[in-house]
């Protein structure tokens, strides 16, 4: 009978626990205002408003979008809090484009095109080509600075050029480096040109208006050996057209006949410190700077001289300088950086690898009961396997 008793108490008390846990793990906070698609009746979805067409959704799903919801998004969530109200444009301001003066022309080449036979039959018999220099110059003028500005967010330069001050590259700025009599290695928008390759002053062209000022700037974003937040300035360029002994001045669009800041110094990414980044950044100037605070002498092999912050820079002269142009590249070791060290720098090499940490093993158990048949190779003296057999 005390048995019975006790069995019943237990039970009693085992249900009781799993009732409360299961309430516990159910309760959910009451929702701050109406769920989204609450007002949709699902039960009769025949009598639902149809679109028709894509663009009458896309204008409502926009306007959705828009506007405020006391839900938050995974995205808004977990992300940094941070809107576009918070961000500060430091760049050019955007071109003014008259929309009427764009659907005339957009109106002019269809009208050009239904009235040529051949393209008509070109393009019925999918043989119509399209000419890429066009297209890319299309990009250019359109779609293309925005691009670019994603990809330098993506990738952290407004972050670590101008703390989070972004700018859209509305100037085209192309890079290329010689390495051969015909071959010339581009630099684009994140993609890897070697320290071998890069070992030369590149060839610089840009869009520019008669009589403009210019400076061109080329920084090591993540090689600075002392310092975290520091860089390696690697090329400056700066302008008047009246060239002074401190001054280096870019006149319209031809580089060559500027005058050096800081001469040219190869890249240098230490071993095993993975990829780096280097930003070719083209600044417009408004008047004529002077830039003695900023030379370097030539040769420069000291990197205490090449010691740079691009946000001083720019907040030093953001008066009468404005950037306009972005390219940047990522670089690796190779054996080149051991002759720019070498021979340039005079100074030993650094390399940095990682030191892994000894594997972490539970103390051995005198009986292991349900262990793999391998769970003594964890605790033995050599690194030679048993595979199993004992």
């Amino acid at each position: 009978m005390a048995a019975t008793w006790w069995r019943v108490v237990l039970k009693g008390s085992r249900s009781w626990r799993g009732f409360s846990t299961s309430a516990a793990l159910s309760r959910r906070a009451a929702p701050l205002g109406p769920m989204p698609n609450e007002d949709i009746d699902v039960s009769n979805l025949e009598r639902l408003k149809k679109y028709r067409s894509f663009d009458r959704y896309r204008r409502r799903a926009e306007r959705e979008a828009r506007d405020p919801h006391w839900w938050r998004t995974y995205r808004e969530h977990f992300g940094e809090e941070s809107g576009p109200k918070d961000t500060v444009d430091i760049g050019l301001p955007p071109p003014k484009v008259c929309r009427t003066q764009q659907l005339l022309e957009r109106k002019r080449v269809l009208r050009e095109l239904r009235a040529s036979v051949e393209e008509e039959r070109a393009t019925r018999l999918r043989t119509a080509s399209i000419p890429l220099e066009a297209v890319r110059a299309e990009w250019e003028r359109t779609c293309g600075p925005y691009h670019k500005q994603r990809l330098a967010k993506y990738y952290g330069l407004y972050r670590d050029l101008f703390r989070g001050a972004t700018f859209v590259p509305r100037v085209p700025l192309h890079v290329a480096y010689a390495t051969g009599e015909d071959h010339l290695v581009p630099v684009y928008y994140g993609n890897e040109v070697t320290p071998a390759e890069a070992a030369q002053p590149p060839e610089v062209t840009y869009e520019a208006d008669e009589g403009s000022m210019w400076t061109l700037l080329l920084t090591n974003l993540d090689g600075h050996l002392l310092e975290a937040d520091a860089e390696y300035v690697h090329w400056l360029w700066q302008l008047t057209d009246a060239c002074s002994p401190s001054s280096t001045n870019i006149p319209d669009d031809r580089v060559a006949e500027g005058q050096e800041t800081c001469p040219y110094l190869p890249p240098f990414p230490a071993r095993g410190s993975g990829f780096h980044r280097f930003a070719f950044v083209l600044f417009k100037q408004d008047k004529p700077i002077d830039f003695s605070g900023d030379t370097r002498p030539s040769p420069c092999y000291q990197l205490a001289q090449r010691t740079f912050h691009t946000f001083d820079f720019y907040k030093k002269h953001q008066d009468a300088m404005t950037p306009a142009g972005l390219a940047f590249f990522q670089c690796r070791w190779d054996d080149s950086v051991t002759h720019v060290f070498h021979q340039l720098l005079d100074m030993r090499e650094p390399v940095f690898e990682f030191v892994r940490p000894p594997p972490y093993h539970p103390k051995q158990k005198c009986f292991p009961h349900r262990q793999p048949l391998r769970y003594l190779d964890r605790y033995r003296d050599s690194h030679e396997p048993t595979y199993g057999i004992y």
